[in-house]
């Protein structure tokens, strides 16, 4: 009877498997991990590429904010300037009608008292004609003659100056 050995050790065995391992490891090393790597090396570059565009559009994002930030301030300040010189203009606008109206206020109550005068001395006068009218009637009838004009012009100047002293 055979005995058969278990653990048993060829050297050409041996030395032909330690070449087999070198070629595989050299045939993997090859056609999978150099592949492989340069698989992950680009994927590494793409991804810090990203990273990279990704830090660019947040800092154009923030350059964007910042600037619309700016413009906001710059459109409020301008509205606040546009209100202010609105304000100033309505305010001197009205002040300017409140003097127009002012000035013509004036100007038709200066004209109101010239028409009154006026219109005093023409009711003054149309009394003094009738005064005098009714006082030649009056004067003529108790003196029972006639007067002349320049009797009738001095009766009726003392009748007014009397009547005018009177009231």
């Amino acid at each position: 009877m055979q005995v058969q050995e278990l653990v048993s050790f060829v050297p050409w065995t041996f030395i032909a498997q330690i070449c087999n391992l070198f070629i595989q490891v050299y045939l993997i090393k090859r056609f999978l991990f150099k592949p492989v790597n340069a698989m992950l090396e680009k994927r590494k570059a793409m991804a810090d590429a990203e990273i990279q565009d990704a830090a660019k559009a947040k800092d154009d994002a923030q350059a964007m904010k910042a600037e619309y930030e700016q413009n906001m301030r710059d459109a409020k300040d301008k509205a606040n300037e546009i209100l202010s010189t609105a304000q100033k203009t309505a305010t001197a606008q009205s002040e300017e009608m409140i003097r127009e109206a002012t000035q013509q206020a004036a100007a038709i109550k200066s004209k109101a008292e010239s028409d009154i005068a006026r219109e005093k001395v023409k009711a003054v006068n149309e009394i003094k004609d009738e005064i005098g009218s009714m006082a030649m009637e009056i004067a003529g009838k108790a003196i029972g003659r006639e007067l002349h004009e320049e009797d009738h012009a001095k009766l009726i100047n003392e009748f007014i100056a009397n009547v005018g002293e009177g009231s």
